[in-house]
């Protein structure tokens, strides 16, 4: 059971950082263990599991990051992570699908929803479902934007894509989209309530991640996925 982070997580993510190298690791494996790798995978658990008792409608899957980079893509960087992560999503999305994540730091943490990196011919689908009705989807964005916590992220095109006003301008102008809330990794990532702090921010998520949802499988109806399987393939 999450019992929350602590201090010495950020200070050995920072160090880490300085440290990004295979014998300071191994040095300090216990402490890793002891301060990220343990309380990281509880939350992640009991985050999951809190969504699922909260949308048994849902079949909650969970994904959690290693602190491993992959060798094949170091690009110059160390072996190790300075940073963690984990997705939450509905089983009916599939991993390419919109998802609920969470990422500690060294300073940090963050947590947010969103259609990360989904292909263009997939955003341009939910570009037309904003387009087939504006209204609602103006509805689910001034709902995010009165909760006061949420900046909408993603690369956005250097042309308009749209006519809209914001806050839907910051949504349909995007190459993808999603939104995150940041906060300093103090107070309460310190304690066992973070697990229900995310599931509330999941939940106060759940319309826009439905329309999200909802352009997905369409996406998937339409053979987009398996166009993309065949190119790469």
């Amino acid at each position: 059971m999450f019992q929350g982070f602590s201090k010495e997580t950020g200070e050995f993510l920072w160090e880490l950082s300085f440290h990004n190298e295979r014998p300071w690791f191994l040095a300090h494996k216990e402490q890793f263990e002891r301060v990220l790798n343990e309380p990281f995978k509880a939350l992640a658990r009991d985050s999951a599991a809190l969504l699922q008792e909260r949308f048994p409608d849902m079949l909650i899957q969970c994904h959690i990051s290693r602190i491993y980079r992959d060798a094949r893509r170091l690009f110059g960087r160390g072996p190790y992570k300075d940073h963690l992560w984990f997705t939450i999503w509905d089983s009916a999305a599939g991993k390419e699908g919109p998802a609920f994540w969470f990422e500690v730091g060294a300073a940090s943490y963050g947590y947010g929803m969103g259609f990360f990196e989904a292909p263009p011919a997939e955003m341009e689908l939910y570009r037309r479902a904003i387009d087939a009705n504006p209204a609602r989807f103006a509805r689910l964005a001034e709902d995010i934007e009165a909760l006061g916590k949420y900046k909408v992220i993603g690369p956005r095109y250097a042309r308009p894509k749209g006519s809209y006003t914001e806050p839907v301008a910051s949504w349909y102008e995007r190459k993808w989209v999603g939104v995150e809330a940041m906060r300093d990794l103090e107070g309460e990532a310190f304690t066992p309530e973070l697990p229900r702090i995310l599931a509330d921010a999941f939940e106060e998520l759940t319309p826009m991640y439905r329309f999200l949802l909802e352009v997905h499988l369409a996406a998937g109806k339409a053979g987009l996925f398996k166009e993309r399987e065949e190119r790469h393939g």
